[in-house]
């Protein structure tokens, strides 16, 4: 028969459930029990005890360590196999095994690599009564690889925009811990608007001016190697509207007009994940975690519902905002399709999650080991379920059952192995393998037949005392093949004793419930079985109750008197008694003021510290019993005046009740100094993970003494107390008594799990990782898994140490993963983890757009269309298309093409059209489009040319006046630098000027385009002449340049001069002027220095009006911009206007309706309705056109100038 427990004979009183608790203890486990004589004669097949876990990442910087322990009789012996072959560790020197242990080490320190090592390990412990054998252990070194240097380009965009800032950290084994931070160290602010998803990547619905900053940091954290990496600072800068305007309007030319629109508000989008739909599978009792993140303006709010059904309510959480939500303990009830809704003022909409939940094998019932004797039956039980249904497997001392050697007493039927007539070498150690693609289970379970007659294994004649009216318990505890029976007897002659009086347990103790006088006596228990017979004697003795006759009394004495108390007790003459005196709970002061004797406690002089409660405490070996009394200490002084003050510290702390996760503790408050305490403040301190750290626990009410604290496992705590009142918080009490909580499983699993790929053929798997307090015990490390969402792949798993990062190698290039990560210690595991969805490393695109057109919008606008790519040949994420244009002479497109200047605008997302800005009129570009992702850039599309319409010139290079006559002047020009088409005519509009420097009447001229001197008659002499200057083309008129002039004087007119400059009326006249004028002079340098203001008449030229293109506002696409050419192209200054030189040549220089001029490589971006919104590095100058006429202040680059 199977070795059973006997049946209790009869059921206990309510009373006595936690002393059966604790009997049932002993006998729980259906094994040998582990007495060292027992042990000395009985076999046992092996156990395993220990062993290293199934996914090993070991570090590669110390000793590779793989544990396998057992135990059996006779010891086991131990071998390995490596990778399904036999592992010979005597030919491999860095190798050893320890003694009496199966466990290896491997020495890589002094020698040797870990990769050396890799591979699959498992281990057998083998005696004469069979073989146990270990789990498949994978063992791989840990890798903390460094982040791939690259080049981040600064980030522009509009007040109100989305924007998601990935971060993309390096693979390793494991994966890191993500976060973001700011060069000082600090933790960037989140909230509804700003938030880090699940992948690590940091999402904004909306910027907003604050958010600009150079510092956005993404952080991974390898806690195996204990170092932090950081990606390169990501610079965002958001500009407001208002300052865009300002921007464009001190930047583009008179010829020009742009201006920014305010950014309006916009229903919500999803920002993660993509479509309307999606897919996420979970394993049973894991954390189901579901993320939604949207955009919007205003700030999107985030809702979750259940299709054809309710949220559990007990089991659902909202985390980061409400744009996760988890559900702990998942089964198959919770699968489903949810619903995130993502809604703000100007609209919602929503996304549908599909959920389904699958099960790795779990044990229903698991084999337990047998102990049979010679002719018994038996069997053996392996239930497991899972979904889907795992497969059961049997092997037999670690050989697959259907090769095993024959056995005629075992008979196989599924999932239960049946024993019949079993004899001893039917004892073997038997595998059950349960398996599905989501895990397996093995359990080893031994049937051992053994033929052994009854033994006692209490020690023969063992006292018991018990105090009369209390519980005795008699131990008899015993062992046998088969299980023996027991009997009890009192006294040398007596019969068996009854279950009306007595009770008798399972494990052969035999209680008497109330014991009495005539209990005393001797005891024998009989141990019976078809094999013999034992028997054990021990003895009970009843003894009488400790009792305290005479208690001490309550006592009021005033200061300076002698008060004595009195403890008279009674107690069992053949105990030892112990009288000892307490005052509130604690010894008594050490001051010769004390005075015990016997059974009386004398307090001489009585201060006010010295009231309280004292306490008799009588003890024996079997019993305790107490009585207080409370001494009140009064002043025979009249009273001094209140002090008013915050209370003094708590004192007198104790830790009472104390249980796994709770305690009482319980203090004596301080002197509240005339003002009432309102409440305490309980602090404690980690003595073990943060010594010397102080953090608050809990609040009581003022009048509370006593607080029952919650408490975390594996964590030494020590309390403190402060008492606030009023007037403020009393210095701390004293710390309590340390208490360690014991260890347990963990309660949570690392969070920010994400799977990113750092190269096209890997997948980097991170997370945070818990931190002191959640690890909840000793020995914390991860079991990671992974495997591809549309893939059939069971489930890849590794336990890694308390690190953040694990790098899988060998994936194909940018394909969904679906991964968790478990936390796990040396207790046990954490509830099943969330799964999240990750993806492999990107690699460049490999197709070019397709089907690209040029449409011209007008002389400096084009607009470009081309088909999207399709997604399977992006290999990556999408980041957007790149548009390539440069200007090109036709028929030499593929000529010096290196030495052409190429611009680039890259349009964000999947566009399939943008809109090109800033080009020059009648000219001839070409240009091709690439698709761009994570990685880089694709091929590029075939080159497309096309041509832009005549626009309007500038001015004319230059303009002199020569030869002038009395009637006549001639003007010499240069053509205009840019014509920006064929030119058609020029007009010259002059105007004479008089002595008041009035303006006659304007003269309108056309001259022919293919001129460049020409000569006016019939002038007035000696006069002045303003000129007004410019070309035309069909498309209007160009900006002008302006001279003056002045015809020669008549030579009658310059002799009757010179006649009158010899008069000396005329000299004297022309002195007293210069005298006056010098005067004049000085006294307005000396009120100029003063501060004073003289008016002066500015007058301007007339200017052309710009030229005013029309430009689309429906789907007109400006991207971010940026040119190819040097530094020194890129910072050149744009000037305007003109100036008159010496030799009255007038230059303009060339003005340019391009954006190359502005900043630095001129990056910038346009939005979907033509506004600028880019970030210029430098500031457009504008020259005055006139020497006197400027309209805007010096800039620091003028300033700069005017020292060259």
């Amino acid at each position: 028969m199977q070795l059973k427990i006997m049946p209790k004979k009869k059921r206990l009183p309510a009373g006595r459930v936690a002393l059966i608790l604790f009997l049932c203890q002993m006998i729980s486990a259906l094994e040998v029990p582990l007495d060292p004589k027992l042990l000395e004669d009985l076999v046992q097949p092996p156990t395993i005890t220990q062993q290293s876990p199934k996914d090993y990442i070991i570090d590669p910087r110390e000793n590779i360590v793989i544990q396998c322990e057992a135990k059996g009789k006779p010891p086991p012996s131990f071998s390995w196999t490596r990778n399904g072959t036999h592992f010979d560790i005597d030919k491999d020197p860095l190798v050893t095994m320890k003694p009496g242990s199966g466990t290896l080490t491997i020495n890589i320190m002094s020698e040797g690599k870990a990769e050396t090592y890799e591979g699959v390990y498992q281990c057998t412990a083998r005696n004469e009564r069979g073989a146990a054998i270990s789990n498949n252990i994978v063992v791989r070194p840990s890798r903390s690889p460094l982040w791939t240097k690259e080049k981040l380009e600064p980030i522009t965009l509009r007040n109100g925009q989305s924007l998601v800032l990935p971060c993309r950290p390096p693979l390793g084994l494991p994966p890191p811990i993500i976060f973001w931070m700011d060069n000082s160290f600090q933790r960037l602010p989140q909230s509804e608007r700003v938030s880090q998803g699940l992948n690590g990547d940091l999402y904004f619905s909306n910027v907003l001016p604050e958010d600009t900053r150079e510092d956005y940091i993404c952080y991974a954290r390898f806690n195996h190697t204990q170092t932090i990496q950081q990606k390169q600072p990501i610079s965002v800068k958001v500009i407001s509207v208002d300052e865009l305007n300002d921007t464009i309007a001190a930047n583009l030319s008179d010829t020009e007009f742009y201006s920014a629109k305010p950014n309006r508000e916009r229903p919500p989008t999803f920002l993660t994940p993509e479509g309307n739909t999606s897919n996420k599978e979970e394993l049973r009792g894991n954390v189901l975690s579901l993320e939604c993140i949207a955009e919007g303006l205003p700030t999107p709010v985030i809702y979750w519902i259940k299709e054809d059904g309710t949220l559990p309510t007990n089991r659902t959480f909202y985390r980061n905002f409400k744009k996760t939500l988890q559900i702990i303990q998942v089964s198959e009830a919770d699968s489903g399709n949810y619903q995130c809704i993502a809604k703000n003022a100007l609209g919602a909409i929503h996304h549908t999650i599909s959920v389904t939940v699958k099960a790795a094998p779990y044990w229903i019932l698991a084999p337990q080991n047998l102990v049979l004797s010679p002719g018994e039956d038996g069997s053996l039980i392996c239930r497991a379920n899972g979904n889907p249904k795992p497969r059961i497997s049997w092997l037999s001392n670690g050989v697959p059952i259907e090769i095993a050697p024959d056995d005629p007493s075992r008979k196989i039927d599924g999932d239960t192995i049946i024993f019949s007539n079993v004899q001893e070498r039917s004892s073997a150690v038997y595998q059950c393998n349960a398996s599905n693609e989501y895990g397996y289970l093995l359990a080893n379970a031994f049937v051992n037949v053994l033929a052994e007659p009854p033994r006692i294994l209490t020690s023969a004649n063992t006292l018991y005392q018990v105090i009369a009216n209390r519980p005795a318990l008699l131990d008899c505890a015993f062992f046998g093949s088969p299980l023996p029976t027991i009997e009890w007897f009192k006294g040398a002659k007596g019969s068996a004793l009854r279950d009306d009086i007595y009770v008798l347990h399972e494990n052969g103790t035999l209680e008497i419930p109330v014991a009495q006088k005539d209990s005393t006596g001797t005891y024998t228990c009989v141990a019976r079985n078809k094999l013999g017979m034992a028997k054990n004697e021990v003895h009970l003795e009843i003894k009488d109750p400790t009792r305290i006759i005479k208690q001490p009394e309550y006592a009021v004495v005033q200061r300076g008197s002698t008060v004595s108390f009195e403890c008279k007790v009674k107690h069992d003459h053949t105990l030892t008694l112990t009288i000892t005196w307490l005052k509130d709970n604690g010894e008594l002061p050490s001051d010769g003021r004390f005075t015990v004797d016997k059974d009386h406690l004398e307090v001489a002089d009585v201060r006010d510290s010295d009231g309280g409660a004292y306490t008799c405490v009588a003890n024996t070996t079997l019993d305790m019993v107490s009585a207080s009394a409370v001494l009140s200490v009064v002043a025979p002084t009249p009273t001094p005046a209140p002090i008013y003050d915050v209370p003094n510290p708590p004192f007198d702390l104790e830790l009472t009740d104390q249980l796994d996760k709770s305690v009482q503790l319980s203090w004596t408050p301080g002197d509240d100094n005339n003002n009432p305490i309102i409440k305490f403040i309980i602090e404690y301190e980690d003595a073990m993970h943060e010594a010397g750290l102080w953090h608050h626990q809990t609040e009581v009410p003022g009048m509370q003494t006593t607080a029952q604290l919650k408490l975390s496992p594996y964590v030494n705590y020590s309390f403190r107390v402060m008492a606030v009142n009023s007037l403020g918080r009393s210095l701390p009490s004293e710390p309590s008594e340390q208490y360690l909580t014991k260890a347990a499983e963990p309660d949570t699993n690392p969070m920010a799990v994400e799977g990113l790929g750092s190269e096209p053929d890997n997948l980097v798997i991170t997370w945070k990782p818990l931190n002191g307090f959640e690890s909840n015990g000793p020995g914390l490390q991860y079991k990671v898994s992974w495997r591809q969402k549309d893939g059939d792949d069971e489930w890849a798993s590794v336990v890694v140490a308390n690190v953040s990062k694990y790098i899988v190698s060998g994936t194909p290039t940018f394909v969904p993963y679906l991964i968790k990560v478990q936390a796990l210690n040396d207790v046990g595991f954490a509830p099943e983890p969330a799964v999240v969805m990750g993806h492999s490393g990107e690699d460049l695109p490999m197709v070019a757009p397709g089907n690209v057109h040029v449409n011209v919008v007008n002389s400096t606008l084009a607009e470009v269309n081309w088909d999207p790519v399709p997604l399977k040949s992006i290999r990556g994420h999408l980041q957007g298309y790149r548009i390539y244009y440069w200007k090109a002479q036709e028929g030499s497109l593929k000529r010096n093409r290196r030495h052409i200047e190429k611009k680039i605008l890259t349009f964000q997302g999947n566009k399939t059209h943008g809109m090109l800005p800033g080009l020059e009129p009648f000219s001839h570009y070409a240009l091709n489009v690439r698709v761009v992702n994570g990685k880089g850039e694709g091929p590029a599309s075939p080159d497309r040319v096309f041509n832009t319409p005549e626009g309007v010139p500038s001015a004319p290079s230059s303009l002199k006046i020569i030869n002038p006559t009395l009637d006549s002047l001639t003007l010499e020009w240069d053509p205009p630098s840019r014509p920006n088409g064929i030119l058609t005519e020029y007009t010259l509009k002059y105007q004479p000027i008089n002595s008041t420097h009035e303006l006659g009447p304007l003269v309108d001229l056309k001259i022919p385009a293919n001129k460049t001197r020409w000569t006016l008659k019939n002038l007035n002499f000696s006069t002045r002449y303003k000129f007004y200057f410019y070309a035309q083309t069909a498309a209007g008129s160009g900006s002008q340049i302006t001279e003056e002039a002045v015809t020669t004087v008549d030579e009658a007119m310059a002799s009757r001069q010179v006649d009158i400059a010899t008069q000396g009326w005329f000299i004297g006249l022309m002195c007293a002027v210069a005298l006056l004028i010098l005067i004049l002079l000085i006294v307005c340098f000396i009120r100029r220095n003063k501060g004073g203001k003289y008016p002066v008449k500015e007058k301007e030229d007339a200017h052309a009006d710009p030229e005013i293109q029309p430009m689309k506002e429906d789907d007109g696409t400006f991207g971010e911009y940026r040119s190819l050419e040097s530094d020194a192209e890129d910072h050149k200054p744009l000037k305007k206007g003109s100036r008159t030189p010496s030799d009255r040549t007038v230059k303009k220089e060339d003005s340019d309706d391009s954006l190359v001029d502005y900043g630095e490589g001129v990056n910038g971006q346009f939005n979907e309705d033509g506004s600028f919104i880019g970030q210029y590095s430098g500031k457009k100058e504008k020259e005055p056109a006139e020497g006197n006429e400027s309209s805007e202040a010096p800039s620091p680059v003028n300033a700069m100038n005017s020292f060259v």
